[in-house]
């Protein structure tokens, strides 16, 4: 579940192990990719945490960051 917390959409994911771990973080940085926008995360063998803000838009939550992390739930 995404939580607003410092002007950013946050969530934290956990996984069997380093491998599945990676195999997402890949496949959220092809969504960025298409989305043309990059989260801030942090990964530490199968935990994962991501955050979403809009550093042009001053660093707060936008609808660029809803959509990427709705795209994100989608895996």
């Amino acid at each position: 579940m995404w939580e607003e917390q410092n002007n950013q959409l946050v969530r934290n994911f956990e996984f069997k192990d380093f491998s599945e771990a990676f195999a997402f973080m890949t496949r959220v940085a092809i969504l960025a990719e298409k989305h043309n926008h990059h989260p801030e995360w942090s990964n530490v063998y199968n935990k994962l945490e991501i955050r979403l803000s809009t550093h042009d838009a001053g660093d707060t939550i936008t609808d660029k960051d809803r959509k990427l992390a709705a795209a994100i739930d989608a895996l």
